[in-house]
């Protein structure tokens, strides 16, 4: 086989580790929708705020969104970037929401941040794993 054909397939064996992600996002969507008090560490990052039913449903079909984008950024490795660009937005996000007064104002007296923070240090130690896969295979290409 060809040198450049076996770049190919190794680079798209590489890209295809993000399929993790929308595998995720379609379980999180699925249970957002259907079960809406089914709270569960790791798939729901605040498991244990009060919410809103019509929250659960909004945030599956938002959900949507980052199933598609990660299923493309697998398949076509200029959509990669912008993957690992919204991600970090993301985990960005989820820290100003682990910060947040709003989120201290509907947690119990004394009742810790630890659990969103490790779930949150997860979702970042998940956008360093592509990062660094990304500029991997930005140096074999």
């Amino acid at each position: 086989m060809c040198k450049t054909k076996m770049k190919k397939i190794k680079r798209i064996r590489k890209l295809q580790n993000m399929h993790f992600c929308p595998a995720q996002f379609i379980f999180v969507a699925w249970l957002q929708l259907i079960f809406f008090s089914l709270k569960v560490p790791i798939l729901f990052v605040y498991y244990d705020t009060p919410f809103y039913a019509y929250q659960d449903n909004i945030i599956s079909f938002a959900v949507c969104a980052y199933v598609v984008l990660f299923y493309s950024a697998s398949q076509l490795r200029a959509v990669a970037l912008n993957a690992i660009i919204v991600l970090a937005i993301t985990v960005a996000g989820l820290g100003f929401v682990n910060v947040s007064d709003a989120l201290a104002s509907v947690l119990q007296e004394g009742q810790s941040t630890i659990p969103y923070w490790l779930q949150t240090g997860a979702i970042a130690g998940y956008l360093i794993l592509l990062i660094m896969l990304y500029i991997r295979d930005s140096k074999n290409t």
